[in-house]
Parts: C-alpha cells; sequence; structure tokens
C-alpha cells in the first residue's frame, strides 16, 4: 500500500527549504500554500484577493533569492499572508490582524524576512533602492527586491523611485505585480499604458532570447513577437516608459506560471548589472471564484465560509459612518450642481460610490494620489466649484504640504471629508487616524470639525456645502454610528459653536468628536459616584467655542477634555486659549485625554481604545482625579 505524501507545504519551515525543491514540487506548493492563505483568511478574514494573486511569485521569489540576506519589500505589504506562511509564521497566520496576533501587513518588529514595514502605497522602489545603496557602501545587504502593483504606480512616489533608481544605475530588481486591480479599478493613463503592454504581447521574451524565440514561431506569430520584442526593448517603435527611465524591462510575464517565473528570475538574477523592472500579470484573487468574480469584495473580507464565499459579517444595528457621509453629499449634490468630490482611488471606501452613481461625471477618483487629490481639489474650487476630497486620516497625512501650500494659503474653500479617523481596528497602527486634528487645526484660515454621531455628520456636511469662506474638514469614524435619529436633510451649524448635551455641576468633560458616547458613559458612572457631571460636543477644533469653554471652566471644580486624537490637537488648543485668557492663572483644574504617544497595535476599536486609556471608566477616573478624589478607590469603575 502505498503511503499518503506529506504535504509539501508540511515541509517547508522557512524559504531555505523551497530552494532545495525541485521545480515541480513548487508547483504543488503554490497550490497548498493557495488553499492555507484561503482557509486562514475565512477564519480571521483580511486582504484576500491580493494575497491569493501573488502566491506563485511569493514561492518563485523565495525560491530563487537568498532571503532574508537578499531584501524583499512588498509595496503596501497587504498581499503578503502567502509571504508569512512560508516565511516562519504558519502556526500564528491563524491570528491574522487579531488582538496580540500578526500584523495584516509586513511589519520589521515581525520577522527577519520582513525588512521594510509597510501599509501605505507606492514606498517599495523607494526602500528597495536605499538596500541596494547601502550594499553598494559596504553594507551587509543582499540583492534588493520590490515588488510593487500597478494601482501603487499610479502615485507619483513611485516614479520619483524609478527615477532616481534609473539615474543610479544599480543592480535592483522591482516586480510590477500587473493585477489591473487596485482597491478600486486601476485610472488614467498607467493603467491604459499597461493594459496595452499585455494586450499587444503575446508571450514574455527576454531581450537575449527574443530572436530565437521568434525563430520557433509560427508565420503569424512571428510577426506580432517581433513587434512585442521592439516594444520592450526600444528598438524601431520605440522604447518603454520603464526603459526612458533607466531600467531593463522584462515582460509582461504570466504571474501563474511557475515555469516562466523561476525562468524569469534566475535569469535576471544571473545576468543584472543594473536596475530590471520585471512586469508580471497576474489575476487578483486567483484560484478561488468568489474572489475572482467580486471585483474589489474581496480586497477586505470579513470572515467567510470557504465553500460559499459567504461572508460573516454582523447585522449592523446603525448605518456605517461611511454610508451616512456618502448619502448626504449626494443630496447635498442634487440641489447643488457646483458640488463635486474627489477620492484617491476609494470610491467605495469613502462612499462617493453612492454619488458616483448618481453623477458619474462629478465624481473623480484620481488614483492613489493623495498630493495630486488635494491640489486637483484646490484647483477646481478655484475655478468656482464646491469640491469635496474624500481621504482617510492616515492617508490624508501624505497631502500634508498640499493642505498647507495649495490649500490654507490661498484660502480656498475646499472641503475635506476624514474618514476612518482615531482608531481602526484589525488594520492597526498603520491605518489609525490620529493625527489630522493636529496637522489641520494649526493651519490659518481652516475650520475643522468632528461629528459625535451620525446625525451630527449629516449637519456638517451642509455646513462644509455652504461654507466658502476658506478650507473646511469633518472628521468621523470607521464602523456603525450609534443609532442617533438621522435628519432628513442637513442643516448647516453656527461655525465655532459647540452644545451642551447633560448638564451638570461638578465636573465638565468637554468631548471631541466620536467620543461622546463615552463621555456620557463616563458620567454615568460618575453618577453612581455622587459627581455631577456637564458634557459638551465641542464640535469644533479651529475656531473654538470659546465662550462654551469659558462658562465650563467657570462654572465647575474641572474640565477634561476628551479627543480620538493625538497630542498636540483639540486639548492643546483648549490649554492655548485658557492660557491666553488667563484661566490658569487661577487654578483652574485641567486635564485632556488623548491618545498616547505611542502606535497601538490592532485589536477590536473598543479594546483599542482601553489600550489608550480612553474608556468610559477612564474618563471617570481622570475626572475623579481632577477633583482631587483618590482614584483608586473606584477601581469598579473599570468594571
Amino acid at each position: 500500500m502505498t503511503r499518503p505524501q506529506t504535504p509539501t507545504l508540511d515541509r517547508v519551515a522557512c524559504p531555505a527549504d523551497l530552494r532545495a525543491l525541485p521545480d515541480n514540487e513548487l508547483v504543488r506548493l503554490a497550490e497548498e500554500l493557495r488553499a492555507e492563505t484561503i482557509a486562514a483568511v475565512s477564519e480571521t478574514g483580511g486582504h484576500l484577493g491580493s494575497s491569493l494573486g501573488v502566491v506563485e511569485l511569493t514561492v518563485a521569489i523565495h525560491a530563487v533569492f537568498n532571503t532574508p540576506f537578499d531584501r524583499l519589500v512588498w509595496d503596501v505589504g497587504h498581499q503578503c499572508y502567502p509571504h508569512k506562511i512560508l516565511t516562519g509564521r504558519r502556526p500564528r497566520i491563524r491570528s491574522l490582524r487579531q488582538e496580540g496576533g500578526l500584523s495584516g501587513f509586513t511589519r520589521r518588529s515581525e520577522s527577519e524576512y520582513d525588512p521594510f514595514g509597510a501599509a501605505h502605497s507606492s514606498t517599495s522602489v523607494s526602500a528597495a533602492l536605499g538596500f541596494a545603496v547601502a550594499r553598494g557602501l559596504g553594507r551587509p545587504v543582499g540583492d534588493a527586491i520590490a515588488v510593487i502593483g500597478d494601482g501603487a504606480m499610479s502615485a507619483g512616489m513611485a516614479y520619483e523611485a524609478l527615477n532616481n533608481a534609473g539615474h543610479e544605475g544599480r543592480r535592483l530588481f522591482v516586480i510590477l505585480n500587473d493585477n489591473d486591480m487596485s482597491i478600486a479599478p486601476p485610472v488614467g493613463a498607467m493603467s491604459r499604458y499597461l493594459a496595452r503592454l499585455w494586450a499587444d504581447t503575446p508571450f514574455a521574451a527576454f531581450r537575449e532570447m527574443a530572436e530565437g524565440f521568434e525563430r520557433a514561431l509560427p508565420g503569424p506569430l512571428r510577426e506580432g513577437a517581433r513587434r512585442a520584442r521592439q516594444l520592450v526593448t526600444g528598438v524601431p517603435g520605440g522604447g518603454t516608459l520603464f526603459e526612458e527611465l533607466g531600467f531593463s524591462y522584462v515582460g509582461p510575464i504570466d504571474g501563474h506560471d511557475m515555469g516562466q517565473l523561476l525562468g524569469v528570475l534566475r535569469a535576471v538574477r544571473a545576468r543584472a548589472d543594473g536596475p530590471i523592472l520585471i512586469h508580471a500579470v497576474t489575476v487578483k484573487g486567483k484560484g478561488y471564484r468568489p474572489a475572482e468574480t467580486s471585483a474589489d469584495k474581496y480586497h477586505g473580507v470579513a470572515r467567510f465560509d470557504v465553500t460559499s464565499g459567504a461572508q460573516a459579517k454582523a447585522a449592523a444595528s446603525a448605518p456605517a459612518y461611511t454610508r451616512v457621509f456618502g448619502e448626504a453629499l449626494t443630496r447635498q449634490a442634487e440641489v447643488d450642481p457646483r458640488i463635486v468630490a474627489v477620492t484617491a482611488a476609494m470610491p467605495e471606501g469613502t462612499g462617493l460610490n453612492l454619488m458616483q452613481r448618481r453623477f458619474p461625471r462629478r465624481v473623480f477618483d484620481v488614483g492613489i494620489a493623495e498630493q495630486h487629490a488635494v491640489t486637483f481639489a484646490a484647483g477646481l474650487a478655484a475655478g468656482g466649484m464646491r469640491p469635496f476630497c474624500a481621504i482617510y486620516s492616515t492617508f490624508l497625512q501624505r497631502g500634508y504640504d498640499q493642505l498647507v501650500h495649495d490649500v490654507a494659503l490661498q484660502g480656498l474653500p475646499v472641503r475635506f471629508a476624514i474618514d476612518r479617523a482615531g482608531l481602526v481596528g484589525a488594520d492597526g497602527a498603520t491605518h489609525a487616524g490620529a493625527f489630522d486634528i493636529a496637522f489641520l487645526a494649526n493651519l490659518p484660515g481652516f475650520v475643522v470639525m468632528a461629528a459625535a454621531d451620525e446625525a451630527e455628520l449629516v449637519h456638517m456636511v451642509a455646513t462644509a456645502a455652504a461654507w466658502d469662506e476658506g478650507p473646511i474638514a469633518f472628521r468621523y469614524p470607521r464602523g456603525e454610528g450609534t443609532g442617533a435619529e438621522l435628519p432628513a436633510r442637513g442643516q448647516p451649524l453656527e461655525i465655532g459653536r459647540g452644545r451642551v448635551v447633560r448638564e451638570g455641576t461638578g465636573v465638565a468633560i468637554l468631548s471631541y468628536g466620536a467620543h461622546l458616547a463615552a463621555c456620557l458613559a463616563a458620567a454615568e458612572g460618575l453618577a453612581v459616584r455622587g459627581v455631577s457631571a456637564t458634557v459638551a460636543d465641542a464640535r469644533f477644533a479651529r475656531p473654538l467655542d470659546t465662550g462654551l469653554i469659558d462658562r465650563l471652566a467657570r462654572d465647575h471644580a474641572a474640565l477634561v477634555t476628551v479627543e480620538q486624537g493625538a497630542e498636540g490637537g483639540f486639548g492643546a488648543q483648549v490649554l492655548h486659549w485658557l492660557a491666553r485668557s488667563g484661566r490658569l492663572d487661577a487654578g483652574l483644574r485641567i486635564r485632556t485625554m488623548t491618545l498616547p504617544d505611542r502606535f497601538i497595535d490592532q485589536a477590536s476599536p473598543e479594546a483599542m481604545y482601553r489600550a489608550a486609556g480612553l474608556a468610559p471608566a477612564d474618563i471617570a477616573a481622570t475626572a475623579l482625579a481632577a477633583l482631587g478624589v483618590a482614584v483608586p478607590r473606584f477601581g469598579a469603575l473599570r468594571a
């Protein structure tokens, strides 16, 4: 009787084991790796489609290159699950994106096989070039390999790096993973250019091998191959953009053909003496039909049933903030033809797909190009339109100079809808919206708002639509709202005016943004202890409601500010005002509660806020401490 063969994946503890396997076993290994990836993500949720698209590529890279001495840099890192499985993290792969578990992206502190952490796009070529230069300066670094997707190639940073790398002329490998489907369908001239390269090239050819391939082909195919070779080699007919930047270009090749991948990677590794770009065409979600046929829904998935592909998402008790924004903006656009919207490759993620369906000519997806998105919106504003620029807080960081120079300095009325503000759960520290309050509230002329709940968000959309005197921004969190009753149509708020939502006498809690519910819960806990608390919703970090702040400071023994942002934000603005107005000289007891001075790893948002010291019990304990009450006596508040 023949014994069942041990799965190849079970015999791979690290990439060195791959390099001992024959090519035919690498093919089988890729099949097992794909199945393991699907099984793991079905339990944890995560970025499935992108990971399935690079299974063969991952196996081939680790089989050919000497990682971790050779430095493999994954752009964004959301496609790194197969890489993690092969690099000693298979026993923990079902802790992916969970509290205390593996990160959903590459992370230097997690493994020596992650030489450069990433979660934002278009950084890989710059980082890989840094490794290549370090090698040239004598550091113990091997080859540098960057894997970058066609969607990430829409960002200017990628071309800055390619241009620099071509000028340096150092040995460097850039693998363009062209799956023709980033989070949203890629837009712009680069996508059309890559699509044309693939469509015009019936096979993959190296320069040195091209003539031999051509001679072996039948007549009709021979001419097509000759034209394809001209396209990629630069002989009469023109070279590729990448060759103009100083790279040798190889491809397009089939990113799911293990034989082709291994042959190409081995050849370029043996022959390269400068920068090489390898154009690999892949299918996002490859090998799992629900992912292959589901456009962007399998970019990020919840837990799912492997057989049916059905995702196990909990029933929502309230609409998501993102959807509330999209619907509110669409209603505003129905009555104001000047309203347009701009997104950086995230129409569905920001809710702009709702307006896009209703007004397709008034929604602009500029690709993964936040700097361009901000300045493009500034141009629209200067041209008399009313642009809403919808960008996640963590990604808006990439357009900060444009916020300062192109928007604030010129006083242009661009409206910034800042999604995913605060801590975001499973995506962890790389996607946390921690800094926008601080970096916006110090810009002259900016109006900066934060929605306490979904009803407030509707009013803030209306406020932004009506405001023409300068730039205005409003932030809101990821996930479901609080269940607040939504108005049929938003009403513009008075600029710089907050509100009191609970009256008390002993301590004042001044909330900015979506932590209002936690502040109200803290007030309930304080009431149980006999402490009466006023709870106010600031609404604005700039301009401040100084009248409200003065009243709270005057009429209460202590004042606590609470925000879902880093130090230097709303609380700092309040402290500056109180210092300028002399309130601090009078001995006012004030505490500011912010995110701590550290990055917080992935967990549920509730767990992350507990780790940040911003749970209702923490707010109550801070208020008691400000009043001079011995906090340890109130440990029950944490129950």
